[in-house]
């Protein structure tokens, strides 16, 4: 509609000057729709639930307690069918917190508006206005629809939470025969925006989702949350553990059934069948994690509270992890790079005097003073008592300036009435006001540096008033060209002597040139280092945003993001791209200027698409569907909450560089839940060989499901969450960021697991051998006791792979300790004489086969940190080697 003249316009839309007819707007509400954003229906919290129950390792669990259940275990089936209840309603709970990204963006529309319809002007909701209709808008006033502009006075309206740039636009009704950008449409106003300046009346062209805010409605829509790293490799892991576990149980089940078909039963063939059944069941659950879930969930719970101390805020949990594997950063520059105020950065006088300002007032030239003034005294703007800036942020740069020089705007206010004015116009780029200045009424205008060069005839050169030559007018464009190059935006400032006390149009002309004043969104100071600290880390920052591609390189090349060889593209130039060319120059790109909502998210999924994982930030509506497209969206705290629910984090201090420390948090995460994982697996691995060693030599299952069960749940699940309390690794933020399709068993995790576990094997089959010498109920009670010994006590050896327990500092996680302590006391309570029973621990286990199997555990901690000491001194070596030079 922008590019559309208004009598075409008018035509397409059957409207007019008067508006509407009630009948017409009735009718097109009725077809088209309330004025509101739709919303797609939800997925029911049972269906959620359904969702949870088609994990792998989940649906194996659910076989096994049905298989359990059927052979009168119902202790044990009632146990797995609780976990994994448990375990469904947390993930639902989860889900459900994350919707309300367009409940937010609902509660941006205008409660009511003021339209034009049948000639009368009158007040109605805004949810009925309808296209066709003209509406009023003033000062303050929400903007409910698109529409195109009729008819301004003095019109600004701030679209930051469309294009994410802080200044207001001045708004024209000039044609517009390009292809341009939202925030280049002046003479368009959008749906959410807020009239900061002036009144206007325009036609309405588009309403509810068809909006720009609505489009936005749809990306939200339309974009799906990506799955973590951790999460991808653990579904791929879940799949196949739980085919191997199928297989390893049906050919245990098989080679159990053919011995008893076979070689006959030695007793009752229904007991004989109903055990082989048990032993398969036994290897089922003593290879399945029953407690994984729970434990990543508490030991990410753990790194969000680390997060909050660092002033980031963890809205949904799988952040914490994706954080670790961060390769890209793609962030906004308003407000998250840059300050999102503006600042008075550098002046110029004609007299070639730049650089920084005289602070003391008492020593100021004619001309200096004269600048202050007239900055001041040609301005809207103000400072409340309480200290709320209100006005115009370009305005409000120049008052601050005027304090941070020692100079109260307010004073100057006082002591110079304003006694007229002419309001700032779009067309002329001017404002004057008329002001007493002692004994002599001064009008003081400020304006564009052109227009200002256009209407001046003097200027004021070291103090004294001389014509304007064309040899200064072109040193004063040289110096506007130079502060425009550093992409600072320009205001010129002049003043005329009158004898009236009114003013005209006529008047702003003949003026004397006083100087100019360059301001600019400065960049955050702690932006510097954080960038730096990211590229140290692997990790390329990308900067999006709304504003134009010359401020936007200038921001990137001072902060670091934009260096020598890089590209800068604007939305228009992405679009022209076809993907391939953009895959082509993806990686050397480290500007995009003037993009849309849609440009944003296809920014992302490039590099998704590249194998990156990719964090968004931002704070405006305009970046809440690429939040939610990218791998990890991350919201400022200041922001919109239309962005905060679309993000995963919120940044409560709008802290580029907490980003950074949050990073370091998300890998430190990571590394716990992978010692995690490799502790949980190393035990279950133990018992598994320790089961199939006794079903290949013909003794008796080594454990009941019952006891496994013990030792997944509760034994092993306080060790592996201490474990989730290890401190970071000294140079875990000079490393590259993890690649996301690494396993979970990549590096040395998988070592640890096999290694850690065949020793737990080892000694458990010694144990049951021991035990069998006196009866199998006993050899059955020493591999459980040695098995829970072994597994609680590799708590030590499981905190590092690459050191030992006494190098890693024994004491620094008083955590496992702790952990350690409460498992002895839960060992304990099965010694109880009512529970001896329960977990199929005879009389004849004393105490001296209880310290025997503790000795056997002992022993394979130190086997384990043996075997660590040696594959780490032969990889040193192998690494050494690998890093020689090769001779030529």
């Amino acid at each position: 509609m922008y590019q559309e003249a208004i009598e075409a316009i008018f035509k397409n839309l059957n409207s007019s000057e008067q508006g509407l007819t009630k009948e017409t707007a009735k009718q097109r509400l009725a077809e088209n729709g309330p004025n509101a954003l739709k919303e797609a229906a939800k997925v029911s919290s049972f269906q959620l639930f359904l969702e949870t129950f088609k994990d792998a390792m989940v649906i194996v669990l659910l076989v096994v307690a049905v298989v359990q259940m059927v052979m009168g275990a119902y202790i044990e089936s009632i146990v797995i069918f609780a976990v994994l209840l448990l375990n469904s309603v947390v993930s639902v709970i989860q889900t459900k917190k994350a919707e309300g990204s367009l409940d937010a963006l609902k509660s941006l529309s205008a409660p009511d508006a003021t339209v034009i319809r049948e000639g009368r002007e009158q007040s109605i909701p805004a949810k009925d206005l309808v296209v066709g209709d003209i509406v009023i808008l003033e000062a303050g006033d929400y903007v409910p629809t698109d529409g195109r502009l009729l008819d301004i006075s003095s019109l600004k309206v701030d679209e930051g939470m469309l294009t994410g740039e802080s200044v207001p636009v001045e708004k024209t009704l000039t044609d517009i025969s390009n292809v341009v950008p939202i925030g280049d449409r002046t003479n368009m106003v959008f749906s959410g925006t807020i009239v900061t300046y002036g009144r206007a009346k325009y036609l309405v062209t588009a309403t509810g989702n068809q909006t720009e805010i609505g489009q936005v409605a749809s990306l939200l829509e339309g974009t799906t949350e990506q799955k973590t790293p951790l999460q991808r490799g653990l579904d791929t892991f879940s799949k196949k553990l739980s085919i191997g576990i199928l297989i390893l149980s049906l050919v245990i089940l098989g080679v159990q059934l053919f011995r008893l078909f076979v070689h006959g039963s030695h007793g009752d063939m229904t007991t004989e069948i109903v055990n082989a059944f048990m032993f398969a069941v036994a290897v089922a659950v003593a290879a399945i994690p029953e407690a994984l879930q729970s434990i990543v969930t508490i030991v990410l719970s753990i790194g969000t509270k680390k997060m909050a101390a660092r002033h980031a805020i963890i809205r949904k949990l799988p952040a914490v992890e994706t954080l670790g594997s961060t390769s890209i950063i793609c962030t906004d520059k308003t407000g998250t790079l840059t300050q999102n105020k503006m600042t008075v950065l550098d002046y110029y006088l004609p007299n070639g005097q730049t650089g920084a300002f005289n602070s003391q007032p008492e020593t100021w030239t004619m001309a200096e003073r004269r600048l202050i003034e007239v900055s001041v005294l040609a301005n809207d703007a103000t400072i409340t008592d309480e200290g709320i800036k209100l006005g115009d942020p370009t305005e409000i740069a120049l008052i601050d300036y005027s304090d941070t020089n020692n100079q109260s705007f307010k004073a100057l206010q006082k002591a110079h009435p304003r006694l007229t004015d002419l309001p700032f116009d779009s067309e002329r780029k001017l404002m004057s006001t008329l002001n007493k200045m002692n004994d002599e009424t001064l009008m003081m205008t400020k304006g564009g540096p052109d227009i200002i060069f256009s209407r001046c005839s003097h200027v004021l050169l070291d103090g004294k008033v001389v014509p304007l030559t064309e040899e200064i007018k072109g040193q004063l464009q040289e110096q506007n060209e130079a502060f425009s190059q550093r992409a600072l935006r320009v205001l010129a400032f002049a003043y005329k002597p009158l004898e009236e006390t009114t003013l005209t149009l006529e008047d702003e002309n003949n003026l004397i040139f006083v100087g100019l004043l360059a301001m600019i969104d400065p960049p955050r100071k702690e932006v510097y280092g954080a960038v730096a600290d990211a590229k140290s880390a692997g990790i390329k920052t990308v900067m999006i945003t709304g504003d134009h591609k010359t401020t936007a390189v200038a921001i990137a090349r001072e902060i670091g993001i934009f260096e020598d060889g890089d590209m800068a593209l604007t939305g228009t130039e992405l679009d022209a791209l076809n993907e391939d060319e953009l895959m082509r120059d993806l990686e050397k790109v480290s500007v995009y200027a003037r993009v849309s909502p849609e440009n944003k998210i296809r920014i992302v999924r490039a590099w998704q698409n590249k194998g990156k994982i990719s964090a968004m930030t931002g704070d405006g509506v305009n970046d809440a569907p690429a939040l939610k497209q990218a791998d990890i969206g991350i919201a400022m705290g200041t922001g919109t909450d239309v962005a905060k629910d679309a993000a995963a984090m919120v940044l409560m201090d709008d802290n580029f560089a907490s980003i950074v420390s949050a990073i370091e948090v998300g890998r430190s995460v990571f590394d716990n839940i992978k010692k995690a994982i490799s502790y949980l697996f190393s035990g279950n691995l133990g018992a598994i060989i320790a089961i199939i060693f006794a079903l290949v030599v013909g003794w008796n299952n080594p454990f009941t499901a019952l006891q496994l069960l013990f030792i997944n749940l509760v034994n092993d699940s306080l060790p592996a969450i201490a474990l989730g309390m290890e401190k970071a690794e000294p140079s875990i933020m000079k490393l590259a960021p993890r690649d996301p399709k690494e396993g979970i068993f990549s590096g040395r995790t998988l070592n640890s697991v096999i290694y850690r576990g065949v020793i737990i094997g080892a000694v458990v089959i010694v144990a049951q051998y021991i035990g069998n010498l006196h009866s199998p109920e006993l050899g059955v009670a020493m591999a459980f006791s040695t098995l829970i010994w072994s597994r609680t006590l590799q708590t030590f050896p499981a905190r590092s792979n690459t050191q030992t327990a006494f190098k890693a500092g024994f004491f620094s996680n008083r955590m496992v300790l702790l952990a350690v302590a409460l498992c002895a006391i839960l060992y304990s309570v099965t010694l109880l004489p009512g529970l001896r029973t329960v977990f199929s621990l005879p009389a004849s286990f004393t105490l001296n086969y209880i310290f025997l199997s503790i000795g056997l555990a002992l022993v394979a901690v130190v086997l384990m940190e043996i075997t660590k000491i040696i594959l780490n001194r032969v990889q040193h070596k192998t690494y050494k080697v690998m890093d020689q030079p090769l001779n030529k």
